[in-house]
């Protein structure tokens, strides 16, 4: 028993003296790999991030439809007067729904509430990734502006 002991001390003592460690060429192969992984992984992300402000701004734009539809039902066939900017952008105060911040996008346009003889209305908006999209009574959100 004592010989297989020194026998495993000895190459216990013999693995620690050497030193190893990875070279020059497997360090370089890593640094490939991971460039590779990354050159894949980011153009995927950035599209999936536009993809996501995108699915915001159609969000927003069914919210507010339904706020205007929910409004003319409750006021007997009368529309809502949307406070709007210069530019016919919603403004914060009075809007009923999420946050209009859209970054280097256009929050959400209410194109002139409908007279009593039109009953159509539209709103619209632009995604910050440029993306133009609007909603009307009568349908679901849509591409393009009004």
């Amino acid at each position: 028993m004592t010989r297989i002991m020194k026998a495993l001390g000895a190459k216990r003592e013999q693995l620690a003296k050497k030193d190893e460690g990875f070279t020059l060429i497997e360090l370089l192969v890593v640094v490939i790999i991971i460039g590779i992984l990354a050159a894949i992984a980011i153009p995927v992300y950035i599209g999936v991030q536009n993809s996501a402000k995108d699915s915001a701004v159609k969000s927003d734009l069914g919210n507010a439809k339904t706020a205007v539809v929910a409004y003319f039902t409750q006021n007997s066939g009368a529309y809502p007067t949307i406070p709007t900017d210069d530019s016919g952008t919603l403004a914060d105060s009075g809007y009923p729904g999420p946050s209009l911040d859209y970054g280097s996008g256009s929050a959400p346009a209410y194109d002139a509430a409908p007279t009593a003889n039109d009953s159509e209305f539209c709103i619209q908006a632009t995604s910050p990734t440029g993306a133009e999209f609007h909603v009307g009574q009568s349908g679901g959100v849509e591409d393009g502006l009004c």
